[in-house]
């Protein structure tokens, strides 16, 4: 979930724990934040086992029966103590927009297992949220050192770098994202990232870093997709367009030409 960092409220929901297609939220950084109540489910049964209850805690997540879900972690983690328990329980309190106790479920998980990078990578999800940029640097960082090929956490660690205006060191960690997973941009786009950005011009500055992107990399579908969109939301150096070496062969693109000359505006939402 950062045009600064603030886009990627690691969900931003935009990492993966240990059963890696389990949880978009740990991978992602975007966090769904419960808005209406849901009946509630019945208490744990106290004959099942601690693996029947994270599986129904997992159901009651993708629901959004956060509570309940954390009813449910809470009784597993009674029966069988574990990292991932500890992850999941920090990723629901998130959901529930309680950053306080899902930084000291975050704490838990890395204190269980040293070498969980997850944990580490949601952890940098709260600093990031709280813009203390510099600490959630170093725990994506962390995160990376341990599972280098995360797209997710090096999208993380460039929205950090975005927030600090830290645009060469963003791009970096952007391009790595983008080798690891084509499509990691696309599915935070989807996922709201962008309307999460403080502001129409963060929002215009990163369309236009990921414009740039894709046309250093030769995609100039995307690159055009992008550019639109730092055009609508008023990006004020898109001029840079016309003198950046990156966009050389795109300005090439008929496209180009008519996307620039018709300078399309947003429509309000």
């Amino acid at each position: 979930m950062n045009r600064s960092a603030r886009f990627l409220l690691p969900v931003l929901l935009t990492a993966v724990l240990c059963c890696p297609a389990l949880l978009a939220a740990q991978e992602s950084q975007d966090t769904t934040i419960l808005t209406q109540p849901r009946p509630r489910v019945g208490p744990p049964p106290a004959n099942a086992t601690a693996a029947e209850l994270e599986t129904k805690a997992d159901e009651l997540r993708e629901e959004k029966s956060y509570a309940d879900a954390l009813d449910y972690y809470r009784a597993a983690q009674k029966k069988q103590s574990s990292a991932v328990l500890l992850n999941k329980m920090g990723i629901t309190e998130l959901q529930l927009a309680r950053r306080d106790e899902a930084k000291k479920h975050f704490e838990k998980a890395i204190k269980a297992d040293r070498q969980y990078s997850e944990a580490y990578n949601n952890l940098g999800v709260i600093y990031y949220i709280d813009k203390k940029y510099n600490k959630a640097i170093k725990q994506y960082r962390k995160a990376i050192q341990l599972r280098e090929a995360s797209a997710s956490f090096h999208s993380n660690l460039g929205t950090a770098y975005f927030a600090k205006k830290q645009i060469d060191d963003a791009m970096k960690e952007y391009i790595r994202a983008m080798q690891i997973d084509p499509e990691v941009f696309e599915r935070k786009s989807q996922a709201g990232i962008a309307a999460k950005m403080s502001s129409p011009e963060d929002r215009a500055h990163y369309s236009y870093v990921l414009a740039k992107m894709y046309a250093q990399s030769g995609n100039f579908d995307r690159a055009l997709v992008y550019l639109r969109k730092a055009i609508e939301d008023g990006y004020k150096e898109i001029d840079d367009v016309y003198k950046d070496q990156v966009f050389a062969e795109l300005r090439k693109d008929k496209r180009f030409g008519e996307l620039m000359a018709a300078k399309p505006v947003s429509i309000p939402q």
